[in-house]
């Protein structure tokens, strides 16, 4: 009988020093989800931070993790806040690459790193043990050490104040990635919404350095192919490059924008 598999792709291209690319989906259809997939993307993104479904509500985010699993494609999911049950109750129903917000300190990073592992820097984790989905309802082999491998943890930078932690941050062990946050960094240096900002764009870069510098992979927005090119020569491993509704809108609300104005 074949049984999915439990290895994370996308932590397999990070480690191998590729870059992952992948799409927001707003839509938070399986379907869409499976598509992406088909289109060969790495991830796809789904914020449970400022829309979606609860992250409380594990059957819907399981229909999208087998829509995932389907494709052998990951979810890279964004968690709302930096409690540790939180991120138990994800990774409990299967999802392998979280992303924390709102993390500012090193003290809050190594707490949701802790929460996603059995074992942590040689010590005892604070993930709970029991027969979840994840765990393919018990019968994965040595189910601790295989989430432990596998789980990809990480945060996102997103205000000053993280920025002025960003080494301290970026030194907790087994922390798997920092997403840059661009649009709430623009409203932590006072200019919401100008992402091109000087200030936005200095914090933007300190977070990047530091992160080459500590050996830690980077994610990012992009905007246009342009941009994507860009970042990759910069050093992102981890890239945004569209979303469904922002597609939809190009594509057939361009369409039909344009027909309108034909008459």
């Amino acid at each position: 009988m074949t049984r999915l598999s439990t290895e994370n792709g996308l932590k397999r291209t990070l480690d191998a020093g590729d870059v992952a690319f992948g799409v927001f989906d707003g839509l938070y259809s399986p379907t869409t989800v499976e598509l992406y997939g088909e289109f060969g993307f790495d991830f796809v993104w789904l914020d449970l931070e400022h829309a979606g479904p609860s992250p409380l509500d594990a059957p819907t985010v399981e229909s999208l993790l087998r829509a995932a699993d389907a494709v052998g494609m990951e979810l890279l999911v964004r968690l709302p806040s930096t409690d540790p049950w939180m991120v138990r109750k994800a990774l409990d129903a299967g999802v392998r690459t979280a992303f924390v917000s709102r993390v500012e300190t090193a003290q809050e990073t190594r707490r949701v790193v802790e929460a996603a592992r059995f074992t942590y820097d040689d010590e005892p984790g604070q993930r709970g043990l029991a027969a979840p989905r994840a765990s393919r309802w018990g019968r994965v082999d040595d189910y601790p050490a295989t989430e432990d491998r596998e789980t990809l943890l990480g945060v996102t930078v997103e205000s000053l104040r993280a920025v002025e932690h960003i080494d301290d941050i970026l030194a907790v062990p087994d922390l798997g990635f920092v997403f840059v946050g661009p649009l709430d960094l623009s409203v932590s240096t006072g200019h919401p919404g100008e992402i091109d900002h000087p200030d936005v764009q200095a914090a933007v870069e300190t977070i990047r350095d530091s992160c080459l510098d500590h050996g830690v992979p980077l994610g990012n927005l992009t905007f246009g192919m342009e941009d994507v090119h860009r970042k990759v020569d910069e050093g992102y491993q981890l890239l945004n490059v569209g979303s469904t509704t922002a597609a939809l809108e190009e594509t057939l609300g361009g369409w039909h924008e344009a027909y309108r104005g034909e008459g």
